[in-house]
This record gives C-alpha cells, sequence and structure tokens, in this order.
C-alpha cells in the first residue's frame, strides 16, 4: 500500500458499475424477450462446455471487468439448460420472477448477513414477515416459528432435527447419540418419499435402518392403516415411534398423502409429524385446493420451497415449526462473542438461533418482492393455470392413440410412448416400453425442443412433465405430443433394425 486511500484491484467505481450493470441488464432484458425462440438446451457435451471455459490454470492478472461481464453473459445466456424456457417441464424447478432477480442483485449489493437482526435489522424483519405470509398461503398458524433456506432438502432437515430434540426422550443437545435409547428410534415415511430423508438419517447419525418404509395405498399414497400398525408393533416391541413424514406433492408424480388421517394418528400415538410440502404444500391457497392439504394446519412442521411455486429464483427453501421456542431452543447456542440478543432494549430475532446456518445471505427478499408484487390473487391464478395446463396435457395424451396417460396430480402428468408396431419378435412388451422411452427421453432432452423427465409408476418406467412454470401457454402444452411422438417413432424403427 503506497497511498493514504487504497484502491483494491477488486474495487469498482460507481461510473464502471453503472457501465457493466447496465450492459448486463440490457443482456438480461434481451434474453428474457426471446426465450421463447431459443432451444431449452444446446444439448452440449461435458467437454465442450469445459472447452468454452478456456484454459484451466487460475489467471496471475486479472481482466477487465466490462470484457469479463460480457464473455460470463456469453457463457451463461447461450449454453444453459433454461428452466425459465416455456417448455421446460421436467423438474420442479419454476421460471424465475424477473422481480426476484432483482431482489438478488440488490441483496448481493448491500450484503446483509441474514443471521442476527443488530447486522441486518431490514433484512430480518423482510423475512419475518415473508415467513408469517407464507405460513397464511398454507393454513399454518402465522405465529410459528420459521426460517427461509437453501432449498426442500435444508427445510426437511430444520424440521427433522426439531423433531429430533422434541421427541427423542433424552436431552439430544448434551448427551448427542450416546444414550442407549438412540438404537430405538424408528421414523416413518412413505417408499415414494424424497430422498432427503435417507440424507438426514444418515448426516444426523441415526443411520437409514431406523426408517419404517410404509407401503402405499391403492392410490399410491402412504397406507395409514399400514402405518399405525408398524407404530403399534414398534411400540410392543419396545421401539421408539417419534416422527411420521407425509408428503403434499411426490416428487415422481405430485400425490398428496392422506395428511389429515396422517394427523390423527400422529396425535394419538404422540408422534411428531413432518409435511414435506416443498412442491404441493402451496396449492392449498387454492379456491378448490385438495381436501388431504389441509392436513397440513395439524402438522407439527412442514417445509416448502418458494423456488417452486412463488417462483422465487434459487435458493429459496423454508422451514415452519409450530412451536416457535422449541424451533428456536434446537438451534441456538449464545455464545459471548455474540452480542446480538437486544437492541434499544427490545429483544430480536436472530435467524443463527433457528437454523443450521450462522452467516446466512438474504434469501427473503426476492419472495417478499414478489408476493407483493402479485399478491395472493396473482398466486392463485398462476397456481391454478399451472394445473389446468397439466390436464390439459393430460386429456390429450389420453385420447392420442401412440401415447398412454399413467397418472395426474396436481400439476405433474405421467405418460408414456406406446408404438403403434408390436414389439420385434421375441421382446416383451414391458422392457421394450422402457427402452424405447428411456431412449427417447434422452433424444427429447438432448434435442431442445422441450424438457420433460422420467418415474416410475407401479413398477412401469414413465414420461413426466410438471408446470409449475409461469411462461407456459398452451400453445407449449398442445404442442408437446407431436414433439414427443414424432421422436418416438424414431426411437422405435431404430430399435427394430
Amino acid at each position: 500500500m503506497h497511498s493514504a486511500k487504497r484502491r483494491a484491484p477488486i474495487e469498482m467505481t460507481g461510473a464502471e458499475f453503472r457501465r457493466a450493470g447496465y450492459h448486463l441488464i440490457d443482456r438480461i432484458a434481451d434474453f428474457l424477450d426471446t426465450i421463447r425462440e431459443r432451444p431449452v438446451t444446446t444439448g452440449e457435451s461435458p467437454a465442450a462446455i469445459r472447452t468454452l471455459l478456456g484454459p484451466d490454470e487460475l489467471p496471475e492478472e486479472g481482466m477487465q471487468v466490462g470484457a469479463l461481464v460480457e464473455e460470463a453473459a456469453n457463457l451463461m445466456i447461450e449454453h444453459s439448460l433454461f428452466n425459465g424456457h416455456p417448455r421446460f417441464l421436467g423438474y420442479i424447478t419454476s421460471s424465475a420472477a424477473p422481480i426476484g432477480a432483482l431482489g438478488d442483485l440488490l441483496a448481493a449489493s448491500v450484503n446483509s448477513n441474514a443471521g442476527a437482526w443488530a447486522i441486518s435489522p431490514v433484512a430480518s424483519e423482510i423475512e419475518a414477515r415473508t415467513v408469517r405470509w407464507i405460513a397464511e398461503l398454507i393454513g399454518y398458524p402465522r405465529d410459528c416459528g420459521g426460517i427461509l433456506t437453501s432449498g426442500g432438502n435444508m427445510s426437511n432437515f430444520i424440521g427433522f432435527l426439531a423433531a429430533f430434540f422434541a421427541k427423542a426422550g433424552w436431552d439430544v443437545r448434551k448427551e448427542g447419540l450416546r444414550s442407549d435409547a438412540a438404537r430405538t428410534l424408528r421414523v416413518y415415511a412413505a417408499s415414494t418419499t424424497h430422498t432427503w430423508i435417507h440424507k438426514a438419517t444418515a448426516l444426523f447419525g441415526l443411520g437409514t435402518d431406523c426408517v419404517r418404509w410404509i407401503p402405499l395405498d391403492a392410490q399410491e399414497r402412504l397406507d395409514v392403516a399400514a402405518l399405525e400398525q408398524q407404530i403399534l408393533s414398534d411400540g410392543e416391541r419396545g421401539d421408539r415411534p417419534w416422527i411420521v413424514i407425509g408428503t403434499a406433492g411426490s416428487v415422481g408424480t405430485g400425490v398428496i398423502d392422506p395428511l389429515p388421517d396422517i394427523a390423527l394418528v400422529c396425535q394419538q400415538h404422540d408422534v411428531w409429524f413432518h409435511v414435506d410440502g416443498a412442491y404441493g404444500a402451496l396449492a392449498a391457497m387454492l379456491p378448490d385446493a385438495p381436501e388431504e392439504l389441509s392436513g397440513m394446519a395439524h402438522a407439527d412442521s412442514v417445509a416448502i420451497d418458494p423456488h417452486k411455486w412463488l417462483y422465487a429464483p434459487l435458493e429459496a427453501g423454508c422451514a415452519l415449526v409450530r412451536d416457535r421456542e422449541l424451533l428456536r431452543s434446537t438451534f441456538s447456542f449464545r455464545p459471548e462473542y455474540y452480542k446480538f440478543d437486544t437492541v434499544a432494549g427490545e429483544e430480536t430475532l436472530n435467524y443463527n438461533e433457528y437454523g443450521l446456518q450462522n452467516s446466512r445471505g438474504v434469501r427473503a427478499l426476492k419472495v417478499w418482492l414478489a408476493l407483493r408484487q402479485v399478491g395472493r390473487r396473482g398466486y392463485v391464478q398462476m397456481i391454478a393455470d399451472d394445473i389446468a395446463l397439466a390436464r390439459r396435457f393430460h386429456h390429450l395424451v389420453d385420447v392420442h392413440p401412440e401415447l398412454e396417460a399413467v397418472s395426474l396430480h396436481l400439476s405433474v402428468s405421467t405418460f408414456r410412448y406406446v408404438p403403434a408396431q408390436a414389439p420385434p419378435g421375441g421382446v416383451e412388451r414391458e422392457p421394450y416400453l422402457k427402452a424405447v422411452n428411456e431412449e427417447l427421453l434422452t433424444r427429447l432432452q438432448e434435442g431442445g425442443e422441450a424438457f420433460v423427465s422420467n418415474a416410475v409408476v407401479e413398477g412401469r418406467y414413465v414420461l413426466r412433465m410438471c408446470v409449475v412454470n409461469f411462461r407456459t401457454s398452451q400453445e407449449d402444452i398442445d404442442a408437446l405430443p407431436e414433439i414427443i411422438t414424432r421422436i418416438g417413432r424414431a426411437v422405435a424403427t431404430d430399435l427394430q433394425r
């Protein structure tokens, strides 16, 4: 340092930031205006993408900001898979609200650490309000405890840990898993539960063997009678049932478990009831919401993903726990080097005490902005439109001679291509259809015309489309059957050779 005023290499003046920022905003605006005309993906190989990044060595000297921003814009805009494309119908990742992108820019620029009120006063109050609004949208108590997270896994982890500390039966904070009772803990979940439960039981020391996988009923939902019988059997054996996980919109098919009935079983047996509502919980705001979603109001904890049906840019999850103080006591430690308890004599809400992170970005701003931009009525309209489009697609598949409709729940439709010609001689039908649809999916995903994914329903390999996309229109839905059957015919012809 050779002068009294420091000029760090990473600093930018306001003028420099404006030049680079205005140019980037123009590129993004043009991208949003032309996203419909672009392919969903370029289908480039990993090797091709790595080549685009240039030499792998860290540069010794820095580069000019304008050139860097232009290069980054070209890479991201010309070589990404666009989940904001109207024909992206693959995974439950929504188109991102443009106001959310602006919110992220603002949040990153101010760079508040949303771990404590004293160092992020406005961000903390915005998050508290956003949590209350999300709870209200799904019919959950507004005075619950809650926190914005990175997504569904982390939100479910928070509910899981709160349940563990509340229901384990010993002082988990002090003794950890040294208690002999740890080996008797039992978790209950349907076989279709998202893989976060495997991660949670493995990472938090219980092991995946603690999970009792409850069979499905005739509607592909958790079988409540089998659940209750398993809880009773485990109790008689000396095991400790402590948490049941219900799903409000499964990843594969969008099925909603019978949440009111599960809630009743949990109440009767003093078991924590957690709902993974990452996808489907927000459908509870609809006037004609599925009745099963009413059971969330009785849950001890719920996980929701605003980066799904609130259309927030990644990352944005939300964990809600009915007992606010229990949530705080699960994660709260107050070392002497933190002086966050009060500000101006008032007790403050410090989010480092409500989750796994201490240092946290401001995730709530983008959600709060979008909620205020469109309001409840706007979200009701968009979610209802997504569901209606999925129903339309399912109908088109059902009447198409080369497509087979399999299931429809919320905005998820599963189906498969069934060639008009019979399988080659000696080939069994189901393995043949699996091979056809696997190859069809590969070609469809790499081709860039549209993007769907796959699922397994009652042992059958099927294709899967999910609409959580405010850019998707009837035009896109109506075009999809022709795209799929065209590719399917080509695949079937190739497999016949």
